[in-house]
């Protein structure tokens, strides 16, 4: 925490109290008894005019002291700063800058001292008004030959202060090139003479300027130079230290700190800094122990220490002292202190104990701040309560822009796209301007949807009122490439020249890329990426890694594996789960197992990554353990999992193991069955022989089981069990449902049964029926990689150069095949009608 370096300025001397007179003074009365000699009174003095100035400031009446001086003929300097410091003691500083002016255009034209300039150098820092301390800055250069050292540290203190605010006419930014002219800078090298307050201004300077390794330089210089460091010193270096990450003069300095005695160390404004400075390294043990061995603890430090906790992931310890700091009888929670308790039950997403907060807050606080009630909504949101959220919102009485991105944002994270696009609608009529957050949830909702009109109208709308934030032609990337445009994302990434584009630039378009399936492509630009020194993160490689699948190349798969240990990217649980994913389609089970064990951080997606590889390997009783152990990790499995744990029953034939699965959803999850799920059992049923109580089930579900995924896996079941009079009552139940997709997988299966049972006429029929509707069946693609290159074929394929060796060694594996006992079916046609239309 910053301190001023101005130096404090007195509102007058001491003054007399007013007169008094004692209580047994004897009176003088003129009755007929006699005549009493009137008291001795003292002496009173009279108080001057500066006192009374002085009493009426310091009483909270700066205009009245105002207008006793303007009855004063000639008021002098002292008169002049009496009022000046009483406006700025009064908060008043706008009011002191204008009594300023009126003192150097009076008639008089009163000179200034060290006094005035400085507290009219104090206005201008508290009202950032750069353009007036330069004025003044100006007049104390013609009027004082030698300014005083208190001039100049306010002059110093007005700079730092007014060049790091936003927006000043110099156009000074963190990004500025300092080197070129630093006007703080500039004053510090001209003093002759500085003490301790001039180079702690120096410091918090560097630091407001993000120049972390000057400042510790700085303060370093300090120490050479003999000046003893102030508590404040500290105060402003521990910031420093910590963005530097410098653990070792961390403790350095500390130890400065203790060795300078225990009115540094008790100091509360550097135990506060101290314990931002060791939780901004990651070091909560130590910020901890300051924490716990300081004497006196305000509503600051149990922010800090709380604050400390929800920044480095630590939400159980923070809500146990923010509990802590309920029970305490000293403690004073604040805004702050309820906002870092509400980020960490955001971060531990637990409903019960967001209620309960919630519940809290009310009660301690007769109204609630605007902010705190966004907070609020984004703890319901992240606890998956868009709901009450949107409660919460609408109950609002005030609302600002950061309520409106907060719900938007809270629509479109809980996969209520819809809902967040027609809130930004109300959002814009309402007269809100959107800025960066709009977008990005907007972009991101556009991205989900795959609405290309959408993302158009937004990135036009960015276009036409000239918004730029950072990071935003990444999201334009990801928003077409999702959107099925990525031709149009490609444009937007090569508009960016090679130099400009960032990490999440380049990550956009290689996932874009492979999203799209144009896998070729994701792997120039991802080469590209490395030919520009981009080090590729977490992200990139997670994009990337789907890849290999396509192209048939698990050797690519294991040099990006080797490149992530190289690079210790594979203890990131996104990447840990991308190696898994890539591992399982490619066959390797057991390479996929092996990174599974070994990634050190697990979500519910890698297990259910895991779970999936483990069922399409057939390996049903693995897929039933880990699903078991997940639940034992206290990671809780979520819809997805569930369609990964029944299919690897179906697969396995564990009925009645994927049923109990399959009840325990809602009872025991709260997890409402979707249609793969459904799909997921009835599948299950026919694979196992039961084709009549797979029948049965799907009828149960009604509408909710009119899809035709379902009743197309009841078809199939029907098929290889040869339930040929039930397969006909499915097969009307599909043809009566629209075929949207326009594909033919089921019209081929149903001619195959139809072919099966020997039914001709039917069969006639149903080709007749793809013929007419344009159908034709979607034809299966295989891949194989041999000596680095990969060969794909399909249904009948004569493409490949050695197509007739190949033909002949299929050749001799079926005549194989037929001296082993192997007997395909004998149902004439069936095979012309399962190559129809190929």
């Amino acid at each position: 925490m910053a301190s001023s370096s101005a130096l404090p300025l007195p509102l007058s001397s001491a003054h007399s109290p007013p007169p008094t007179y004692p209580l047994n003074a004897n009176i003088i009365t003129t009755h007929s008894s006699p005549t009493i000699s009137p008291p001795i009174l003292k002496p009173i003095k009279t108080p001057t005019i500066r006192s009374r100035l002085s009493k009426l400031c310091q009483e909270g009446q700066p205009h009245l002291a105002r207008q006793l001086l303007d009855t004063i003929p000639k008021p002098t300097t002292v008169l002049w700063n009496t009022i000046i410091i009483g406006f700025i003691c009064n908060n008043m500083p706008h009011e002191a800058l204008l009594l300023y002016t009126q003192m150097k255009s009076s008639s008089l034209a009163t000179k200034g001292d060290s006094y005035t300039y400085s507290s009219t150098l104090k206005a201008c820092a508290e009202t950032r008004n750069l353009k007036f301390g330069k004025a003044v800055h100006c007049h104390f250069i013609r009027c004082q030959s030698n300014p005083s050292r208190i001039v100049y540290n306010s002059l110093l203190n007005m700079y730092s202060i007014c060049l790091s605010t936003p927006d000043n006419e110099m156009g000074y930014s963190v990004c500025s090139n300092y080197s070129k002219y630093d006007s703080v800078r500039k004053v510090f090298d001209k003093m002759r003479k500085r003490n301790v307050v001039a180079w702690n201004t120096m410091v918090s300077w560097y630091v407001k300027t993000e120049r972390y390794v000057e400042a510790v330089k700085q303060f370093r210089m300090m120490t050479k130079m003999s000046i003893k460091p102030s508590a404040v010193s500290f105060v402003n270096v521990f910031p420093a230290i910590a963005k530097l990450g410098d653990f070792e003069n961390a403790n350095v300095l500390y130890g400065m700190l203790l060795k300078s005695g225990s009115e540094y160390v008790n100091d509360l404004f550097v135990v506060s800094s101290a314990i931002f400075m060791y939780s901004e390294l990651g070091c909560l043990d130590i910020a901890r122990k300051i924490f716990d061995f300081c004497l006196e603890r305000n509503t600051e430090i149990w922010n800090t220490m709380i604050g400390g906790y929800v920044q480095n992931n630590s939400p159980v310890e923070g809500i146990r002292l923010f509990l802590q700091a309920i029970e305490s009888e000293h403690a004073v929670l604040d805004d702050v202190t309820f906002l870092s308790a509400l980020t960490a039950v955001s971060q531990l997403q637990h409903l019960k104990l967001a209620q309960q907060i919630h519940a809290f807050i009310i009660k301690n606080l007769s109204v609630l701040p605007v902010i705190i009630l966004n907070a609020i909504i984004v703890m319901y949101s992240r606890c998956n309560f868009v709901e009450t959220s949107f409660k919460i919102f609408h109950k609002m009485q005030e609302r600002d822009v950061v309520s409106w991105n907060t719900m938007v944002s809270a629509f479109v994270q809980n996969e209520l796209d819809d809902e967040g696009l027609m809130l930004f609608y109300e959002m814009q009529k309402q007269g809100f301007m959107i800025d960066s957050v709009t977008v990005t949830a907007l972009l991101s909702a556009a991205s989900n949807i795959r609405n290309k009109d959408i993302g158009k109208q937004i990135h036009a709308y960015l276009i036409r009122h000239g918004i730029q934030f950072e990071g935003m032609e990444s999201y334009l990337i990801d928003m077409y490439a999702k959107s099925g445009l990525v031709r149009t994302a490609q444009l937007l990434f090569e508009k960016n020249l090679t130099h400009d584009r960032d990490q999440a630039t380049w990550n956009a378009m290689i996932a874009g890329y492979t999203q799209n399936g144009l896998i070729e492509e994701a792997f120039v630009v991802f080469r590209k990426m490395l030919e520009q020194n981009v080090i590729p993160n977490a992200v990139t490689v997670a994009s990337v890694l789907p890849a290999c699948n396509p192209m048939g190349s698990i050797n690519l798969g294991k040099e990006l594996h080797g490149f992530c240990v190289r690079h210790y990217l594979d203890q990131n649980v996104f990447v840990g789960t991308a190696l898994v994913d890539m591992y399982s389609k490619s066959g390797s089970v057991t390479y996929a197992e092996n990174v599974f064990i070994r990634t050190p951080e697990k979500n519910s997606v890698t297990y259910t990554t895991m779970i999936l590889g483990y069922g399409q390997h057939g390996m049903g009783e693995r897929a039933l353990s880990l699903f078991h152990s997940m639940q034992g990790s206290g990671i809780k499995p979520d819809a997805i999992t569930f369609v990964a744990v029944m299919s690897a029953c179906s697969y396995a034939g564990l009925v009645d193991e994927g049923v109990k699965i399959f009840e325990s959803m809602e009872k025991q999850y709260n997890i409402q069955p979707s249609t793969e799920h459904y799909c997921c059992v009835a599948d299950m049923l026919g694979r196992a022989g039961k084709v009549v109580e797979a029948f049965e089930f799907v009828k149960g579900l009604g509408e909710e089981g009119d899809v035709l995924e379902i009743w197309g896996s009841l078809l199939g079941a029907c098929r290889i069990h040869e339930q040929f009079e039930l397969g006909s009552v499915v097969a009307k139940k599909l043809l009566e449902m629209e075929m949207v997709n326009g594909l033919t997988g089921y019209h081929v299966l149903l001619s195959n049964i139809y072919a099966e049972e020997g039914n001709w006429e039917d069969v006639d029929n149903v080709r007749k029926q793809m013929r007419e509707k344009g159908l034709r069946k979607q034809i299966g693609c295989s891949w194989i990689g041999t000596a680095g290159y990969v060969n794909s074929f399909m249904s009948r394929d004569r493409k490949h150069p050695q197509c007739d060796e190949i033909y002949n060694v299929l050749k001799n594996l079926a005549m194989e095949m037929k001296d082993v006992g192997y007997r395909p079916c004998l149902a004439s046609n069936v095979e012309e009608i399962s190559e129809f239309d190929d």
